[in-house]
């Protein structure tokens, strides 16, 4: 099918238009401009061509609009037209392998393909009661989480963590191991040489073959980055209502959150918590809400989450932990002990295992989790050689399996793993730890009877 929109866009005229007033920042005042908001207008200026802006609200008589591109050129008195009143992206199956930028058109430098369908970048989310019961696991191709924290299709989870924790290569990781039919990857606010370096070091081309990767790097304006998150989840959503089961990566949903604060403070929202807006906490909900399962397909949602300072309980990490189904946390000390992907799995919770997980596999967990337990509650007098062997049975199973264990959470960027290999080892680490469990008592009681 041909697409015949963008023509018709500059085809057909319209006598909606306004005036510049004067400018505040990243924001233009137009009188005469009665559109609602939302809208996309474009900003006429003297060095040639338009700006493209969109409608953020109002002021007494003014329409405020925040433009995509530089407002350099711009004076009092350009004229400001009407280009149309939402904003729809050309999507189709022949967006796999490339790479889009906020309005959906392709920046890899191969050509725009033809689009099958216009969707709405804005769309509400499945109903409700409309929604399946989450009960099939989705593989990401990672051991720690496929093992101890087991995602369903159709679940959203985050992972949380500071800066340079390894992020992008457990996006990368999860892009080129899962199982999911189709990848859907929101790069936002990233900066320009990461772009490249995700596609070719972290996705690769295994990867980047089903996968359709969205870019608004952070020289772009904000609006640009907020765009990108929603052009990411329609894609998905196109993908999901065919039929299949879409891995959704969005890196990062804090820059989103900063980037609807820069539109938020601009437009003349009063700021509330660490000077963040309510927009911000009003958009998170109906962006994340999005993700889901229907009786179509899935979207199953990793967003990832830059914690400020490292602090867990920071505006946006706390507000997103309560919409989404669980979450994965990075710890840098892991990491800087050479431990990839460090995963804090004591830290971590996935809040739809019990649903896609089997009995035996959530036993096996248990076990690992309380071994993991028992060795941090103990570590600074195991690290001091104050802790005396026979003091605790479990730390002594802990310290028995600690080498087991973290072999088993570690893994390599090139190392893939399916679930049945998971749960395999998995079920073997339980077996050896009640071996090892068996042992200890022998011991021990010989030494009572002794004793006695």
């Amino acid at each position: 099918m041909i697409d015949f929109a963008p023509q018709l866009d500059e085809v057909l005229s319209t006598e909606i238009c306004g005036s510049v007033v004067e400018t505040v920042g990243m924001t233009a005042s137009v009188a005469d401009l009665p559109v609602p908001l939302g809208a996309i207008v474009e900003i006429d200026r003297d060095n040639g061509g338009r700006i493209p802006a969109e409608v953020v609200g109002f002021r007494d008589q003014l329409t405020l609009v925040y433009p995509l591109r530089s407002m350099t050129g711009v004076r009092r008195g350009h004229r400001v037209r009407l280009h149309r009143t939402a904003s729809r992206i050309p999507v189709g199956e022949a967006l796999l392998g490339r790479v889009i930028n906020a309005e959906g058109r392709v920046i890899d430098g191969y050509g725009q393909p033809a689009a099958e369908e216009r969707l709405a970048r804005e769309r509400r989310a499945p109903s409700p009661v409309e929604r399946p019961r989450i009960d099939t696991p989705l593989s990401t191709g990672i051991r720690a989480i496929d093992g101890l924290l087991t995602c369903g299709r159709g679940q959203r989870m985050g992972i949380f963590s500071g800066s340079g924790v390894g992020k992008s290569v457990t996006l990368g990781m999860m892009a080129k191991y899962t199982s999911a039919d189709v990848i859907v990857i929101g790069l936002v606010g990233e900066r320009g040489r990461e772009v490249n370096e995700f596609l070719e070091r972290d996705l690769g081309p295994r990867g980047r073959a089903r996968s359709v990767v969205v870019v608004a790097t952070s020289d772009e304006p904000a609006l640009a980055r907020v765009h990108a998150a929603s052009t990411a989840t329609s894609v998905a959503e196109y993908f999901r209502d065919r039929g299949k089961d879409v891995l959704l990566l969005m890196d990062s949903l804090t820059r989103v959150a900063m980037a609807q604060r820069e539109i938020g403070l601009a437009a003349g929202e009063p700021p509330t918590t660490r000077g963040y807006p309510p927009s911000v906490f009003a958009m998170l909900p109906k962006l994340v809400e999005r993700a889901g399962r229907t009786a179509r397909g899935s979207i199953t949602g990793f967003y990832s989450v830059l914690v400020e300072g490292d602090d867990a309980n920071e505006p946006i990490s706390d507000a997103v932990r309560g919409l989404l189904d669980g979450h994965t946390w990075l710890s840098r000390k892991l990491a800087s002990q050479g431990h990839y992907p460090a995963i804090d799995v004591l830290d971590s919770i996935s809040r739809l295992m019990p649903e896609v997980a089997s009995p035996e596999q959530r036993q096996a967990a248990t076990i690992v989790r309380e071994l993991l337990a028992a060795y941090r509650d103990h570590e600074d007098l195991i690290s001091i050689g104050a802790y005396r062997a026979g003091s605790n049975p479990t730390v002594d199973i802990a310290l028995a399996m600690r080498d087991d264990i973290a072999q088993f959470l570690r893994q390599q960027v090139d190392e893939a793993c399916q679930m049945e290999t998971t749960q395999q080892a998995l079920m073997a680490l339980a077996h050896r730890t009640a071996a090892v469990s068996q042992q200890a008592a022998q011991v021990v009681a010989p030494a009572e009877t002794t004793a006695t």
